[in-house]
């Protein structure tokens, strides 16, 4: 929607841009950081992506979520030759939108939003895979992304949840992002971990919780589940709040980097900038009430104990080490 934004719509853009540019910036085994580029992707490229989507959030919030998707993709092309942020923008956009509306829970909200995505929505969102020139995703049977889409948005999502982890946050209702990346952020936060620690240890525990789905397209489902359990034994061990943690995921990094190809789990990632997102959302109070099992007491499955960091207090504050 053309014209000047609105100070939430505004707001709202600009946290998305600051997620993408905050997780980039934290360790992350396997994944672009500062210092650490992988084969065709650098960490100027995210920072370049990262600025090129929040107009598109300024100006197309409002509107379809599809057109904000194919938009944002749009505009990332025009600043990077690479796909850094595809799996993000699909996220975000719905997550966007839903903290844009004012009435009900978030998770309401939400819903109301996936439940409104239509066709329209599919084909733009096509268009935007495409663009994107995404890479290991195979042929399927139904809805396959070289044709056009004749399901809603969702109902494409949820055709593909089985084996693509973005795919599935449109069909759970975002369970993983609300459930357990948001609640390991905000947990750490209350305890004045830094903000980097806290996004690489929410990685961890993200990456320990299902096996990496763009891992597993480009190598397989045994490396991914190896992957997994790594990252679990990592977390087990404190992560990067403590020494030992630190030095299991440095040696994870250096192990996922030297594979050929390497492996890297970007749908975790991903994930990571969707978690960082709405804990800045509801930082500026933009998320309201968040619902029902949003990360208390009655918060789902097995992973909530992983998703605790370890009693022992660190040290430093919010602004440091």
């Amino acid at each position: 929607m053309p014209g000047r934004a609105s100070s939430r719509t505004a707001l709202i853009a600009a946290a998305a841009q600051a997620a993408c540019l905050l997780e980039v910036m934290a360790p992350k085994p396997g994944n672009v950081g500062r210092g650490r580029d992988l084969p065709g992707l650098s960490y100027g490229d995210f920072v370049l992506s990262a600025y090129a989507i929040g107009p598109a959030f300024r100006s197309h919030l409002p509107g379809r979520v599809g057109r904000l998707i194919l938009e944002a993709v749009r505009r990332t092309r025009r600043q990077v030759r690479t796909n850094t942020n595809l799996g993000i923008v699909l996220l975000l956009a719905p997550l966007a939108r839903a903290a844009l509306e004012r009435r009900g829970t978030f998770r309401d909200r939400l819903r109301r939003v996936l439940d409104a995505l239509d066709v329209r929505d599919a084909r733009d969102a096509y268009r935007a895979i495409r663009m994107a020139e995404a890479g290991g995703l195979g042929t399927v049977d139904e809805q396959d992304v070289r044709k056009a889409p004749t399901l809603s948005l969702l109902g494409c999502m949820r055709l593909a949840a089985g084996r693509d982890a973005v795919a599935r946050e449109y069909a759970t209702g975002y369970e993983t992002s609300i459930a357990v990346g948001l609640p390991n952020i905000r947990r750490l936060r209350d305890r004045h971990v830094p903000l980097p620690v806290a996004i690489a240890q929410a990685y961890l525990v993200l990456l320990a919780e299902s096996p990496d789905t763009l891992v597993v397209r480009r190598h397989g489902a045994a490396a991914a589940n190896a992957v997994r359990r790594r990252a679990r034994r990592i977390v087990e061990a404190g992560g990067y709040l403590t020494e030992r943690g630190r030095g299991l995921a440095e040696r994870l990094d250096r192990d996922l980097r030297s594979a050929r190809p390497p492996r890297n789990p970007g749908t975790t990632a991903d994930l990571t900038v969707a978690s960082l997102f709405l804990w800045l959302l509801d930082d500026q109070g933009l998320l309201g009430r968040i619902g029902k099992d949003a990360g208390g007491a009655g918060a789902p499955r097995a992973a909530a104990p992983r998703a605790t960091a370890p009693r022992r207090r660190p040290r430093g504050s919010s602004r440091g080490r």
